[in-house]
C-alpha cells in the first residue's frame, strides 16, 4: 500500500473546470483541482475528498486541513558558524535535530553571497535528512543550475539584494512574468515543485498564477510587525487588517488552484492566528526557533512551534 504523507491533505476546494488540470465527480457535479496542483493522489484521499465533497453546496468551497506543516528554517545557525569563518555550528547537524523534534521540512536559503548558508550545507542536507527540502533562491542562472543539480523538493524564489539583513517584501512575479515562467519549466522539467514569495496583492497572486507556479508563500512580514508594533493586541485595527490581507490572499491561492503557505517574521506570539487560515498548508519560520533554541535547546523550540500550529489548527 502506497503512504500517505501528511502533506498531500492540506486543503481541497470545489472549483470551475480547466481541462485535464480537475476532475469531475460525476455523482455529485463537483470540480476539484487534479495534476495541477497535486499530482497522482493515493486512492484512500481521492476518496476522503468525494465523501467531503458530497457534503458540500454546489459553488461551496471545502478546506481540508488535518495536519499543517512546519518547515524549519536553519539560515541562523550558518550565520553563528559564518560569524568567525570556522566549521561550527553544523546546520546540516540542526536539520537532523529539527526533523527528530517533528519539523516537516527544512528550509534553507542559499544566497548569492554566501553570507550563511553554504553549497555542501544543502547537500549535506539532503543526503542527512528524510524530510523535504525548500531551497530558497533567486530567479538566477547560477541557483537555477545548482537547484536543478540538487533537486530539492520545492524551490521558493524569492527576491535578493545584498545590502539587505533579509528579506524585505515579497517577489515582484506581476513585473516579470515572462522571465519568472521560463524559470518555473525549467524547475518543473527537473522535477521540483516552484514556489513564489509574494506579498499579499491580488496582482502578484495572478502573476503567479499565468507564471506557472503551483505553490504562493504569502509575506506575513506586515502583519507580523503590526502585531508587535500594537503591543500584541490581535483585535486592534491595524493588526486585523494585515490578518485579513492575507486571509483573503490565501482564499485567492485555492481559487485559482494552487498551494498556499506562509512565512516571515512568525514566532510564538503571533503564529497561531495564520495557522487558522482556512486551507493554510504549511508555515515556513526559522529565527524565532533559532532565537529559543539558545535558551531552550533546538529540540524542545522545533517542538513547542509545532505544538502551537497544531493547537491553531484544531480549531
Amino acid at each position: 500500500m502506497n503512504s500517505f504523507p501528511k502533506w498531500d491533505c492540506c486543503c481541497l476546494h470545489s472549483l470551475p473546470c480547466h481541462g485535464d488540470e480537475t476532475k469531475r465527480w460525476a455523482g455529485g457535479g463537483y470540480d476539484f483541482p487534479h495534476r495541477a496542483l497535486y499530482g497522482e493522489r493515493d486512492a484512500f484521499l481521492v476518496t476522503i475528498r468525494f465523501l467531503l465533497l458530497s457534503l458540500a453546496k454546489p459553488g461551496e468551497s471545502v478546506y481540508f486541513t488535518p495536519m499543517i506543516q512546519l518547515g524549519v528554517n536553519i539560515d541562523h545557525v550558518a550565520t553563528l558558524r559564518q560569524a568567525r569563518q570556522t566549521y561550527e555550528p553544523d546546520p546540516v547537524w540542526a536539520a537532523a535535530q529539527a526533523q527528530l523534534a517533528g519539523a516537516d521540512g527544512i528550509t534553507v536559503h542559499l544566497r548569492e553571497d554566501r553570507r550563511h548558508i553554504q553549497d555542501r550545507d544543502v547537500l549535506g542536507i539532503m543526503q542527512m535528512c528524510h524530510v523535504k527540502l525548500n531551497l530558497e533562491m533567486a530567479a538566477t542562472e547560477e541557483m537555477l543550475g545548482f537547484a536543478c543539480e540538487v533537486k530539492p523538493s520545492l524551490a521558493m524564489l524569492v527576491p535578493e539584494g545584498r545590502h539587505e539583513i533579509t528579506t524585505e517584501g515579497g517577489l515582484d512575479v506581476a513585473g516579470q512574468v515572462s522571465d519568472l515562467s521560463v524559470c518555473v519549466n525549467r524547475l518543473s522539467d527537473a522535477g521540483i515543485t516552484a514556489s513564489a514569495f509574494i506579498d499579499a496583492q491580488e496582482d502578484q497572486i495572478r502573476a503567479a498564477k499565468r507564471a506557472g507556479f503551483s505553490v504562493c508563500e504569502i509575506h506575513t512580514g506586515p502583519y507580523a510587525h503590526a502585531f508587535h508594533t500594537f503591543n500584541q493586541d490581535l483585535k486592534h485595527p491595524r493588526v486585523l487588517g494585515e490578518l485579513e490581507k492575507v486571509g483573503a490572499a490565501g482564499r485567492l491561492i485555492q481559487e485559482l488552484g494552487m498551494k498556499f503557505n506562509a512565512g516571515h517574521a512568525l514566532n510564538y506570539l503571533n503564529v497561531q492566528p495564520i495557522a487558522q487560515l482556512p486551507g493554510i498548508c504549511e508555515l515556513h519560520i526559522g529565527h524565532a526557533i533559532i532565537s529559543r533554541a539558545i535558551f531552550a535547546g533546538l529540540g524542545a523550540a522545533v517542538a513547542e512551534m509545532k505544538r502551537l500550529i497544531s493547537d491553531a489548527g484544531r480549531h
